[in-house]
């Protein structure tokens, strides 16, 4: 028998009363009504019918969709919503409950998302309250863009566009206006937007089997947020020509889902359904701006990005588009309370990006640029074979390296020191001075701190600036065997002093150390210098190799057991062992035919 989906639960019967616990003690600006289970309503902890003197705006609808609707509860947004169980509309006691709670002299307005139970729930619900008294009326939002125009009596799904009606409506109804007046914002907000959906997996409900439906290589086109088909299955795509479909979809003019032409201004929303990591949603983000300027020729005056309107933890997430005049940008930038509205998304969008600053010592005028030599001394031939050698075989670790600090650290090892040694390479072809050994090394450690991230990126930074330093007190253009050893010992100590690893902490230096020694040893022992290196080279792969035996005192290996750690070697020992290896193989191979 197939387990449920893991989850951190209780009682799956208990998840939407134990949400809207949580939820009030989290925010003290909400209440919930005294009624759970059968009555599950949030509303605005200032708000009473009795001395509401505005027109409150209530939603709802199944829960699963957090933070929908419940998120949106605060002054300028909704003045209560409605919770269903997990993906069931509320029933109409519980709606009802929240209208009386909440609806004073100037009446209520229900938005509602159009699916059959919410509108009957919510439409019998607002007939009742009318029989009682209350002034009610309902606006139903359809922005599904996924499927074909509608037929029969369904229409289209009610998505996160929905959001963005509340926020119109809210703010409508914190200036003042009347019923009809907050019911006709939001109704022509609801026309104005457009949302289509896509997903990498389906969600699973609490207590239940995870659907395998899509299976490992497939993703969905606008399926629904509960997890019902879509308009299609295919296979995966880049992100990139994702965007342009749904965007392609909810444009087109062949549909007219919404009324939006070139020259138009328009807010976006990219919105996370549950599973989807931030990172994921800002490069969608990130690629839907310049398409909607330059492919569809539209003003993109707002960007929200974020978990709006979720489906538990479905792997996707939906765009929104909505038509966008001075009045709905009013509208939105209008101050709130809700928790879950984003923050720091009103106003004009200045320009994207802005040029780095320079050292004040530095312009751009002045500064000489370093530039390849047309010919290469001897020196310059060895430094080169070396560095191609070197960061080729970095580059060739990538996998393995990644495979052994995905069991020790946080896995992009190989990632990271790949980024570092291809850039190195494109540079040196480009403009490495390669006959000068010290600005040569400069160079390297310029290329490493432009590509390569966390604390690999900073040591090797350290270990070039230091090594420079070395190399430049020296003052000679000629570096001799002895004074390359000594700029490995300095460099080491550098990466020491500021990185607090030494011998035996289980990191590069542990590759490094050795190697530094056994060069030192043979050349004051009078060695050849090429013969030294070598050797040198083997205390470098010998030292990198003995951190399987060694507890991790320093980086992310310090956190990972002992039994783990005993069949790992540290990855970093083993690319400095690699490179520095490759670099010696190079110099005596290419020694030999000079």
């Amino acid at each position: 028998m197939v387990p449920p989906a893991k989850k951190f639960i209780n009682n799956p019967n208990d998840v939407v009363i134990e949400f809207i616990e949580g939820l009030v003690e989290t925010y003290p600006g909400l209440q919930y009504l005294d009624g759970l289970p059968e009555v599950k309503v949030i509303l605005r902890s200032d708000v009473s019918a009795e001395n509401y003197d505005k027109v409150a705006v209530i939603s709802g609808g199944g829960s699963g969709h957090e933070p929908a609707q419940a998120g949106y509860v605060g002054e300028g947004m909704l003045t209560a919503a409605v919770c269903g169980d997990v993906f069931a509309s509320p029933p109409v006691d519980s709606i009802l409950a929240g209208i009386r709670a909440v609806t004073g002299p100037k009446g209520c307005l229900l938005v509602v998302t159009n699916y059959t139970g919410d509108r009957l729930n919510f439409g019998l619900a607002a007939e009742k309250a009318k029989t009682e008294g209350f002034k009610v009326e309902t606006v139903i939002v359809g922005d599904d863009c996924a499927v074909p125009p509608p037929r029969g009596i369904a229409g289209r799904r009610g998505l996160a566009g929905t959001i963005l009606v509340h926020k119109v409506a809210g703010a409508a109804a914190a200036a003042g206006l009347s019923l009809a007046e907050v019911a006709a914002e939001a109704q022509r907000a609801s026309e104005m937007v457009g949302t289509m959906g896509v997903a990498l997996s389906v969600c699973a409900l609490p207590g239940q089997v995870t659907s395998d439906r899509l299976g490992p290589e497939k993703m969905e086109l606008g399926l629904g947020v509960h997890g019902e088909p879509g308009a299609a299955v295919v296979d995966i795509q880049p992100v990139d020509v994702v965007v342009s479909h749904v965007l392609q979809q909810i444009l087109s003019p062949e549909t007219n889902y919404v009324p939006i032409t070139r020259g138009n201004s328009v807010v976006l929303m990219v919105n996370g359904l549950g599973g989807t990591p931030l990172m994921e949603l800002m490069i969608a983000a990130g690629k839907a701006v310049p398409k909607l300027q330059l492919e569809f020729g539209l003003a993109v005056d707002r960007v929200y990005t974020g978990s709006f309107m979720s489906s538990l933890d479905m792997a996707g997430f939906s765009i929104s588009i909505m038509k966008a005049d001075q009045s709905i940008l009013e509208r939105l930038d209008a101050p709130t309370k809700a928790p879950s509205w984003p923050v720091g998304t009103e106003g004009s969008r200045p320009p994207a990006k802005i040029p780095v600053p320079l050292p004040p010592f530095q312009s751009t005028k002045n500064k000489e640029s370093p530039s390849r030599p047309q010919a290469l001394s001897q020196q310059g031939r060895l430094l080169e074979a070396a560095i191609e050698t070197a960061a080729t075989v970095v580059i060739n670790l990538k996998d393995s390296l990644n495979e052994w600090d995905g069991k020790v650290g946080d896995g992009d090892c190989g990632s990271t020191m790949c980024r570092g040694a291809t850039a190195i390479l494109e540079d040196m072809r480009n403009y490495y001075p390669l006959n000068d050994a010290a600005e040569t090394v400069s160079e390297i450690g310029s290329s490493i701190r432009r590509v390569m991230g966390g604390t690999s990126g900073i040591i090797y930074s350290l270990l070039c600036k230091a090594a420079y330093a070395e190399l430049k007190a020296n003052g000679q253009s000629e570096i001799t065997p002895k004074h390359w050893s000594e700029t490995l010992k300095s460099s080491i100590s550098a990466v020491s002093k500021y990185g607090g690893a030494s011998a035996g902490y289980r990191t590069m230096l542990d590759a490094l150390i050795p190697a530094s020694k056994v060069l030192e040893e043979k050349l004051n022992a009078g060695a050849d210098p090429i013969s030294a290196f070598v050797q040198s080279a083997e205390a470098a792969t010998a030292g990198a190799e003995s951190t399987i035996q060694m507890p991790a005192q320093a980086g992310r290996s310090s956190y990972v057991s002992a039994e783990i750690l005993a069949s790992i070697p540290d990855p970093g020992a083993m690319a400095a062992a690699a490179w520095y290896s490759a670099a010696a193989r190079a110099v005596k191979e290419l020694s030999q035919g000079l």
